[in-house]
């Protein structure tokens, strides 16, 4: 069986539909992130990479180098320069926490931490009341529909 032809193809109304949510919640989130790079003081990319590392570090897992630049599609050696500047303008530190004392794991600041809650204070509690309300199969079932999508999108 062939794969549809995404020019041709005729779509359903649900389907156009999902698509032009998809896309509203993408320019959401990018709409999001950069409000957070501006109440950081940050370039956008410094920015997704220090509420990345944030998000990781408060659900237990701190990301490694390696680990944040495959999440943000970046070079080891550009990931380094973003880590660099991160880290000397007080937001992230690195530790060597791990038995192999080679590698490296990425922590925020307290102050870092502080500024971000601040931020979702105002601008994440409408996503965080969604999220609340949310039926938990609603959930599972759109997980796995975006899983699906990002693993398509990444061809």
């Amino acid at each position: 069986m062939t794969a549809p032809d995404p020019l041709t193809t005729a779509w359903t109304s649900a389907q156009v539909e999902v698509m032009h949510a998809l896309r509203d919640w993408a320019l959401g989130f990018a709409e999001l992130n950069r409000g957070f790079a501006a109440w950081m003081r940050l370039p956008a990319s410094d920015a997704d990479a220090l509420g990345r590392i944030i998000w990781a570090a408060e659900a237990g897992s701190p990301l490694s180098p390696v680990q944040l630049a495959r999440g943000i599609g970046m070079t080891t050696g550009a990931t380094t320069a973003l880590v660099n500047r991160l880290e000397a303008a007080g937001h992230v530190g690195r530790s060597r926490e791990h038995p192999d004392r080679r590698r490296v794991t990425l922590r925020p600041s307290p102050e870092a931490r502080h500024r971000a809650r601040e931020f979702l204070a105002v601008a994440g509690t409408g996503i965080a009341a969604t999220l609340q309300a949310a039926d938990p199969a609603v959930l599972r079932a759109t997980t796995e529909f975006l899983g699906r999508m990002t693993a398509a999108a990444a061809g």
